[in-house]
């Protein structure tokens, strides 16, 4: 079954230059990039995406760290890789989340590290199941971003002018 997955080379990545290691692992899983770009990500943007963690202690590095303030890169590389099992072929590539409890040979286990202050600097993230996937990819991304067709859309008028967002 075809799905898509958001995948984020996060700020730590793109520091260590490890964009061009990434996408060549990732080309591995056979998948069509189907959307990309460079995002300046904004605390709103950050805090939507991980809402999830709002309660945690660490939830205000987390937000620090995806903005880049704790690497001087304020930008991450978005992707959405689609194809047979996307998911499940990401994260199988990427690795756990924790870098030390990655197989060495996952993306996560070769390139990732846990800072002395415990923020897991582990270079992508990578979409769990295909609610996060929708809801992830439509923050990230708008309609007209992506050359496929993922989500029902309808045009809307904004600004005066018509666009196309999401349904």
């Amino acid at each position: 079954m075809n799905q898509q997955a958001l995948v984020l080379i996060k700020p730590d990545g793109l520091k260590k230059s490890l964009t061009g290691n990434i996408l060549a692992r990732l080309s591995e899983t056979k998948l069509e990039i189907v959307a990309a770009k460079m995002v300046r990500v904004t605390k709103e943007l950050a805090e939507e995406h991980y809402k999830h963690m709002k309660d945690k202690p660490f939830f205000k590095e987390l937000i620090k760290y995806i903005q880049g303030e704790l690497h001087d890169r304020r930008k991450v590389m978005a992707m959405v890789y689609w194809g047979k099992d996307a998911i499940e072929k990401v994260r199988e590539l990427a690795g756990s989340t924790n870098p030390e409890e990655a197989e060495s040979t996952s993306i996560r286990g070769s390139f990732g590290r846990i800072t002395t202050s415990g923020i897991y600097e582990n270079v992508l993230h990578a979409s769990t199941d295909t609610e996060e996937a929708e809801r992830e990819i439509k923050l990230w991304f708008d309609p007209d971003e992506i050359i496929v067709e993922l989500y029902p859309t309808k045009k809307t008028i904004v600004d005066k002018h018509e666009k196309r967002v999401w349904s």
